[in-house]
């Protein structure tokens, strides 16, 4: 008896077809891994770019919180007048300005808005052109001096809290 081998249509053999079938198996495979890791990247991309663009909105008051910062410290421990307030005005205005947008750290800003207020409030009096001072003068000025830097002191806690605020908002 004679047996015979059938060959299929095409004209491969069994194993070719086979070997055929699971290459194209493992590139679905493949394929479906890399489509599950490139959705992954590009949801991972999203999440970042949202969070930098949440970010940004704290760009401005960390800058301005740092020039006040640096302002208050060039007045330490120095008796100022009126005129020595200028640009610490001008920052808190700015920061009062964006402060009812900003959500989280609103009440830390408004915080620093306040104390700014009370410092400019220790103002000492202009000086008269006396070549002496009264002693109860004297000790009026010193007492105003030293009220003027524990509002300092009230005024830089206040802002060293914004800023970690604003940090934990970037960071969380």
């Amino acid at each position: 008896m004679m047996t015979s081998t059938t060959t299929l249509a095409i004209g491969t053999g069994a194993g070719s077809l086979a070997l055929t079938a699971v290459s194209c198996l493992v590139m679905g495979v493949l394929a479906t891994y890399t489509l599950q890791h490139h959705r992954q990247v590009f949801a991972w991309t999203q999440r970042i770019r949202r969070k930098d663009e949440a970010n940004a909105e704290f760009d401005k008051p960390t800058e301005w919180l740092d020039d006040l910062y640096r302002a208050q410290c060039r007045m330490a421990q120095k008796p100022c007048r009126a005129e020595d307030f200028e640009n610490i005005s001008q920052i808190s205005n700015m920061i009062k300005g964006i402060t009812d947008h900003m959500g989280a750290v609103r009440p830390d800003l408004t915080e620093v808005v306040e104390r700014v207020k009370d410092y400019i409030v220790t103002a000492l009096p202009e000086s008269s052109p006396a070549v002496r001072i009264a002693v109860s003068d004297h000790r009026a000025q010193l007492d105003i001096a030293m009220r003027q830097e524990a509002a300092r002191n009230e005024l830089a806690r206040a802002i060293i809290t914004a800023q970690q605020k604003i940090k934990t908002q970037r960071h969380g």
